[in-house]
């Protein structure tokens, strides 16, 4: 590992197992825990730091002065690519979707403050941007540029979230995450034995192909995952008033902050499917937080 990232690594807090003590988890039979990788780091948290670590190790050794990316303009990837290339002495650029705003999100304005150079395209180019994933494939990188893939969605990245499965230490029956990409739980299914279920949880609308970008990730044929497509609430970003609610309810009674994107969508979602009797009695889940709060940002705007 690269002096860089262990140093910056040694700055970081355990990412502990906290129990969910809740009525709905005792009448069905069910323990269910939360794998607190928000609690990683202030910025670089969850799977973004998971996804980023080998990566940056690759680009880092591959003598790259330059990581350029892509992302949306509430994107947790970018948030912590910005952020952590600020930390490296690395340079960032990010394409993102949509015109340049008159006011620039408190995303955007985090990005600028720690030297990300702000590229704006149309939803037809960013598509576009989409077809390129490995490190040199994208058209016109420079000398000792390197191209990081929407949300991190590299094979390097399944590296990371290897050390995630690592560090639980309890027997588990799931391990669920939130989706947005499938990179995280590709990462999972890859590092996790075959008894376990792995359950994702698609962010967004008709997510179908998401099926198709974690098989392409994986380098070996696993049948222990599944990816739930119902519970995306309108899409990717959008919310309801119940979801909301719930969210309010959760985090009053566990003190623990979600946000609308990802991991509020995959918690009402496992509450749901328990009281539903999805899951048999004495089984045990944990869901991992993914930490990435900038869709809390968006919603209190």
């Amino acid at each position: 590992m690269h002096p860089e990232l262990i140093k910056l690594e040694k700055t970081f807090t355990p990412s502990i197992l906290t129990k969910i003590d809740e009525l709905l988890c005792a009448r069905f039979g069910i323990d269910l825990w939360m794998k607190r990788d928000d609690q990683l780091h202030p910025v670089i948290s969850g799977n973004k730091w998971r996804k980023l670590k080998f990566i940056l190790d690759h680009a880092l050794y591959s003598g790259a002065d330059t990581i350029i990316s892509m992302g949306g303009m509430y994107s947790n990837h970018l948030h912590a690519l910005a952020y952590v290339g600020k930390a490296l002495g690395l340079k960032t650029i990010a394409y993102i979707r949509g015109d340049n705003p008159d006011l620039l999100t408190p995303t955007l304005v985090d990005l600028k403050a720690w030297g990300m150079e702000l590229r704006f395209i149309s939803r037809t180019e960013y598509r576009q941007l989409r077809q390129y994933k490995g490190s040199l494939d994208l058209p016109g990188l420079k000398p000792q540029q390197y191209w990081l893939p929407e949300g991190g969605a590299q094979a390097l990245a399944l590296s990371g979230l290897a050390e995630l499965v690592e560090e639980i230490e309890i027997a588990y029956d799931y391990l669920c995450v939130p989706c947005g990409t499938g990179a995280t739980l590709a990462g999972l299914i890859a590092a996790t034995e075959d008894h376990v279920s792995l359950l994702g949880f698609a962010a967004l609308k008709n997510a179908g192909f998401l099926n198709t970008d974690v098989s392409t990730l994986l380098k070996q044929s696993k049948s222990n995952w599944h990816i739930n497509l119902d519970y995306h609430f309108g899409g990717f970003a959008s919310s309801t008033a119940e979801l909301l609610s719930f969210m309010s309810a959760f985090e009053a009674k566990t003190t623990i902050q979600l946000e609308p994107v990802y991991t509020g969508k995959m918690m009402y979602a496992l509450y749901d499917l328990i009281s539903k009797g999805h899951f048999s009695t004495g089984q045990r889940i944990i869901a991992v937080h993914t930490g990435g709060l900038q869709g809390d940002r968006q919603r209190k705007r």
